[in-house]
């Protein structure tokens, strides 16, 4: 055996290509990063434009219609008393027929307004706890006509 060869050390055989490899490497990897940046981009354009529409759209519906009331106590009562009223089949419908009474939510929207009543006792103005007080007594009054018309 020759000592040469067992006291050589192995040899780095390097081969130029992984020069070019490692930059064309490199390369890839930005021209991908590049075309993550634009997807995102382009992503976030497209929901911003999105949001803008969803915008113009609200804005479009929101010229359309009248602001909402003001919150207030008597706005509540007659919301409550036109649901009793539609409940009650006093409301028609679009053709103009009369839609069918349904005397358990009647009374479920009249025992609404009864415990507005009741929880806001003393804490009114006198006009809003007497339309709240008339506004009760005219449900009560309609939904006993109407349960005893709607009685075989």
């Amino acid at each position: 055996m020759n000592q040469d060869s067992d006291s050589e050390e192995p040899k780095l055989i390097i081969d130029e290509d992984w020069k070019t490899q490692v930059q064309r490497e490199k390369e890839e990897l930005k021209r991908k990063q590049a075309e993550s940046s634009e997807a995102e981009s382009a992503s976030s354009q497209a929901a911003s434009a999105s949001a803008d529409e969803a915008t113009v759209n609200e804005a479009a519906a929101n010229a359309e219609l009248p602001p909402p009331p003001e919150a207030s106590i008597p706005f509540l009562v007659m919301s409550l008393a036109t649901q009793a009223l539609a409940a009650l089949g006093q409301i028609p419908d679009e053709d103009g027929s009369r839609p069918p009474v349904n005397l358990a939510y009647a009374r479920h929207f009249i025992d609404l307004i009864g415990v507005l009543e009741e929880k806001t006792r003393g804490n009114l103005s006198q006009e809003e706890d007497q339309m709240l007080q008339e506004t009760l007594h005219q449900m009560r009054m309609l939904f006993v006509s109407v349960g005893q018309a709607s009685k075989p």
